[in-house]
């Protein structure tokens, strides 16, 4: 997180010590220190750590305490527990992974980084579905975070984004890119891309089974 700082990747102090307060070593099995994508099974990935300073930096100001947030193919639970802590024991976040093994190790690691208060209030949420359709029962929220590449914006996300909102998410097939996708406080909704990327495709279960 230090050598983030030093680059100008996380600057935000909130991002910082959410980042600082979570151990990546107990959400990634392998290398979890070094600055890259690294295996977590079902061919998946957990992404490397600029992505996620660069998301949480994304949304920062949509990660303030007593906000809601979802948390689309959660993985391991890394970055949806560092969501969590930026919006506190008055906020919710929901993280959603269709891979029930994955469900359950992210429980299993959350507890081991020191943080099942978090599960026992509810403040953090980790469930089995399919997040292209999102989680509405628990929207609409603030910050949408999405972890694989969608060939195109899924518009059940768009939809439960709320006013004033911002989505995070790699969208293409051969070429990605990061959009950020704002809901104003009209409803009207812009798009920018951010910068290049290449994730893993958001798929369904049993591409990944």
């Amino acid at each position: 997180v230090a050598n983030l700082h030093r680059q100008g990747i996380a600057s935000n102090p909130r991002v910082i010590a959410a980042m600082q307060s979570v151990d990546r070593a107990s959400f990634c099995p392998r290398h979890p220190y070094e600055d890259s994508p690294q295996p977590i099974g079902h061919q998946a990935t957990i992404s490397a750590p600029h992505m996620h300073a660069m998301c949480l930096e994304a949304l920062h100001a949509h990660l303030r305490p007593g906000m809601r947030a979802l948390d689309v193919g959660s993985g391991t639970g890394y970055l949806t527990l560092c969501m969590a802590l930026m919006v506190g024991t008055s906020g919710k976040v929901v993280g959603i992974e269709h891979v029930p093994d994955l469900v359950a190790s992210s429980l299993t690691n959350v507890a081991a980084d020191g943080k099942q208060a978090l599960l026992d209030s509810g403040n953090l949420m980790l469930r089995e579905g399919d997040g292209r359709l999102g989680c509405e029962e628990h929207g609409p929220y603030d910050a949408i975070h999405v972890g694989a590449a969608a060939p195109t914006l899924p518009p059940a996300l768009v939809e439960q984004l709320k006013k004033g909102g911002r989505l995070i998410i790699p969208v293409g097939t051969g070429t990605q890119y990061l959009l950020q996708i704002d809901k104003d406080l009209d409803g009207k909704v812009t798009q920018q891309k951010l910068t290049g990327v290449r994730y893993v495709p958001l798929t369904d279960l049993n591409s990944q089974l």
